[in-house]
């Protein structure tokens, strides 16, 4: 087996990207979409750091599974 590396990334959707990134500074960092403020729903979300791979809640960050041979 190769290694697999994890690239997290912004979200290439850059109106998405300055919304939520302005929610996120509004709610002391919090996710925007959580509906309550806890050491898991700090951005990035503990949902969020958990996935193998795929979107956030909010949809600003990706996360991608890469493989080196």
């Amino acid at each position: 087996g190769g290694i697999v590396l994890i690239k997290i990334r912004l979200t290439d959707d850059m109106e998405l990207r300055k919304e939520i990134i302005e929610k996120l500074k509004a709610n002391d960092g919090y996710c925007p979409c959580a509906l309550v403020k806890t050491p898991d729903t700090v951005c990035m979300c503990k949902e969020f750091r958990d996935m193998e791979e795929g979107t956030c809640h909010c949809g600003l960050y990706v996360k991608e599974k890469i493989d080196k041979e």
